[in-house]
């Protein structure tokens, strides 16, 4: 398997719409195996084939257990509830902003076998799931987030300047 290059977004292919896809070859398959160690080694929590320059409909995403889904062709069917969450991207690194999304989301997909099934998700994976879907259709979490600076993302996270006393 190969690490693939994460694009980032000032590479106008991020805002190109994915092709569904219409046979599971063993290009397709090689490329979820690639996009796997990829989303692997970046640390991250979702993948969509268009962050590794590829305009196909497969997405990854971890799940609660971290076991990753693979899905191809996804929609999600049913949205439920609401969410303002905190939210970053591999292709938009340094930036975090906060996003309205669903509290819970059901998405409809084809696995790598071929076979259709269904999977429901809430909080960070419903966040994911929408996160990495609005990839396939050329959008970024930028176009409806709420940024913040990196200083407010380190005082979010606990990673204040040392004030120079001891604890």
């Amino acid at each position: 398997m190969a690490i693939l290059k994460i694009l980032t977004d000032e590479d106008p292919t991020l805002r190109m719409t994915s092709r569904p896809v219409t046979e599971i070859t063993p290009r397709i398959i090689r490329l979820i195996d690639d996009m796997r160690a990829t989303l692997k080694k970046s640390g991250g929590v979702g993948l969509a084939a268009v962050q590794v320059g590829v305009l196909r409909r497969v997405v990854l995403v971890e799940d609660a257990d971290g076991s990753v889904l693979e899905l191809i062709n996804p929609e999600i069917i049913e949205r439920e509830g609401e969410q303002h969450e905190l939210e970053g991207c591999l292709s938009v690194p340094g930036r975090w902003g906060i996003t309205d999304r669903p509290e819970s989301v059901t998405v409809r997909a084809l696995d790598r076998t071929g076979r259709e099934f269904t999977v429901s998700g809430t909080g960070l994976q419903a966040r994911c799931f929408c996160h990495e879907l609005d990839h396939l259709d050329g959008i970024l979490f930028t176009d409806h987030a709420r940024m913040l600076t990196e200083e407010e993302m380190a005082q979010l996270s606990g990673e204040e300047e040392d004030d120079g006393q001891d604890g």
